[in-house]
């Protein structure tokens, strides 16, 4: 017990002669919980992927971290059918899931989750709004009895058409 404070990892690997199976557990638990959270994220729906990961499995819990309260409540949801998918799978001996909130979770994750969504979303067509010069008109007589700040908008959105118009335009 006195000598049970924390050790740099550096000490830890130069120390191979009685730890080496100590280090070796370390690293077959590391492949685990890795592979362990690959399958629980491919299992996942697609809003909570980049928000959600494995932290631990002891005593037949799974430990999930998510970054806030509101992927906590969606995941909770998704928890039943997580559960007996695992159970029937790779973790027969899993008696339940506990989900924790891990803030710094979004701030490693930001980058992942957009492109984890452009994957998730692509749009079959683009969608092209035009907007026709009788709606222009109408929108510039609305824009004449509106108040000042409504008006320069509406004047805004009105001229839109006229770009919009010259754009299909120039392209004939």
């Amino acid at each position: 017990m006195r000598d049970s404070y924390p050790q740099s990892l550096n000490i830890l690997l130069k120390e191979n002669n009685h730890d080496s199976n100590t280090l070796q557990t370390i690293q077959q638990r590391a492949q685990a919980l890795i592979k362990l959270n690959n399958t629980v994220i491919s299992l996942l729906p697609v809003e909570l992927k980049a928000w959600c990961r494995v932290a631990n499995y002891r005593q037949h819990i799974l430990i999930l971290e998510v970054t806030n309260a509101s992927r906590k409540a969606r995941l909770s949801y998704e928890l039943p059918t997580l559960l007996s998918t695992l159970r029937n799978t790779i973790l027969p001996s899993l008696s339940s899931i506990n989900i924790m909130i891990n803030p710094s979770l979004s701030s490693k994750n930001s980058k992942n989750c957009l492109s984890i969504q452009q994957i998730a979303i692509k749009p079959s067509k683009q969608i092209i709004s035009k907007l026709s010069k009788e709606s222009a008109k109408t929108i510039r007589n609305l824009a004449k009895r509106s108040p000042k700040k409504l008006k320069e908008k509406l004047e805004r959105l009105a001229a839109l058409a006229g770009e919009s118009t010259k754009a299909t335009s120039n392209k004939d």
